[in-house]
């Protein structure tokens, strides 16, 4: 374990599991890299590109915020619809850190900037808070869906604030009807890496697939709140947790030797999200996987190689995994932290076939957010026996790794005969709120039970 520390700045550490025996001929390794950030976040860090003296109470902050609010005309079915995301919007203004850049985008076929207006941020403070929540009460339903456009509206605010942590927060009713699916893809690749956002679906109307890809792609959370009611806890939570963010663009640097091949890079906790295919090269063997922005938290990644033949008794370095933070002038980025994935030929077979618990257990959870999607995609198709096979799986899964939650939302879908075996019956009537939530958390994970 490698650490980062500086007084008054985050400090990072990475740990690394691993069973680094092989067998002879024996090529894979796999590795759980654990990464954790403290002394940052609600305890009061500040940016490692920042200032290193702790922020004054009432400072400006580093950050910048904007809330794209669905307006479309279905947000008036029923009424309380518009009413509850109105309100939930003037409690995530509420929760503004005061100095924080903040703008509110009504999202319909076009995007608005409705506070404060004319391509400006506001800072948040007891007077433009007020003058927001005004604002938004003038706020009405009327129009279509064009999520891209949301997304472009609240690129060109935040990359105008001159601050580290760039985040949205995206409310939509609806399926993203008028544009086409390939504007939204265009509109996602322009803004990763620019911001982080999360993504809601309130009601039962959208396209889940559509939520979470908007998520996936710009380093978010998805969820559903399936009662309009819920939207101002949740928003409120939201703005908590993006606040709490103190270091911006952190990527995991994957260095390998010449020879070895990297088949994957995922993050399996706190949610499943695959980053094989969003590498960028960083030098000779060496490639930049983005992690988003970090708060006090700790997140899990599974790293697997394929590394050469080699024979009994020799070993070798398979990877170096690094956390890297790029310097906005341009200059050297800053290793954070490292870790090591090791790689040692064994001929003592117990060594060389047990499998650590950590990379055991990731699989699983990996597994387990692919057959939930699997099974949920071939109820929709009409091949029950399909849906039946992959979601008993999934109940199996979801029991063996103590994934409590995941295992009452799969319980609404399916009857449990045998949990232990992942002997299921499909639900003869499933609540359309149910299955989107499963759909929707599929790929929440628990960590291995200590």
């Amino acid at each position: 374990m490698a650490n980062f520390s500086k007084s008054n700045v985050p400090q990072f550490s990475v740990e690394v599991y691993q069973n680094e025996f092989l067998p002879e001929g024996g090529r894979e390794v796999n590795g759980i890299i654990t990464v954790t950030s403290t002394g940052g976040g609600t305890t009061g860090g500040v940016p490692l590109t920042g200032s290193t003296s702790p922020r004054r109470p009432g400072a400006a902050t580093h950050a910048a915020v904007v809330i794209m609010v669905d307006c479309s005309g279905s947000m008036d079915y029923p009424p309380t619809k518009m009413r509850n995301a109105r309100d939930a919007t003037a409690a995530a203004v509420d929760t503004l850190r005061d100095g924080t850049s903040f703008a509110v985008v009504a999202g319909t076929h076009v995007a608005k900037d409705v506070y404060p207006g004319n391509g400006r941020l506001a800072v948040a403070d007891a007077q433009t808070k007020a003058q927001a929540k005004e604002a938004l009460r003038r706020l009405s339903a009327g129009g279509g869906t064009a999520i891209g456009t949301w997304l472009r509206l609240a690129d060109r605010l935040l990359g105008a604030a001159d601050v580290e942590i760039r985040h949205g927060i995206l409310l939509t009713d609806g399926r993203n009807e008028h544009e086409a699916p390939e504007d939204l893809r265009a509109a996602l690749d322009a803004c990763a890496g620019r911001f982080t956002c999360d993504a809601r679906g309130v009601g039962t109307d959208w396209e889940v697939k559509e939520v979470t890809a908007i998520a996936s792609a710009l380093l978010g959370t998805a969820d559903i709140v399936a009662d309009p009611a819920g939207l101002a806890a949740d928003f409120t939570q939201m703005m908590e947790n993006a606040m709490g963010k103190e270091v911006a663009d952190v990527a995991l640097r994957l260095w390998t030797p010449v020879g070895v091949q990297i088949k994957y890079v995922k993050q399996v906790a706190p949610t499943v999200a695959e980053l094989t295919d969003r590498r960028t090269e960083a030098g000779p063997r060496a490639g930049d996987y983005p992690t988003g922005s970090w708060g006090d938290e700790s997140r899990d990644y599974h790293v697997c190689v394929q590394v050469p033949e080699a024979g009994i008794g020799q070993e070798m370095l398979a990877a170096r995994v690094s956390l890297i933070l790029p310097d906005p002038a341009g200059g050297a980025p800053r290793t954070l932290s490292q870790g090591l994935v090791r790689a040692v030929w064994t001929d003592d077979m117990v060594a060389s076939t047990s499998i650590n618990p950590q990379v055991a257990h990731y699989t699983g959870q990996a597994e387990l957010a692919q057959v939930i999607q699997q099974g949920l995609d071939a109820r929709k198709s009409g091949d029950f026996d399909g849906a039946t096979a992959k979601l008993g799986r999934a109940v199996q899964l979801a029991s063996a790794s103590g994934n409590e939650d995941t295992a009452k939302l799969l319980s609404k879908v399916v009857d449990v005969v045998d949990a232990a075996t992942g002997t299921v019956r499909l639900k003869a009537k499933v609540a359309e709120a149910d299955e989107m939530t499963l759909e929707t958390r599929s790929t929440k994970t628990v960590r291995v039970k200590k």
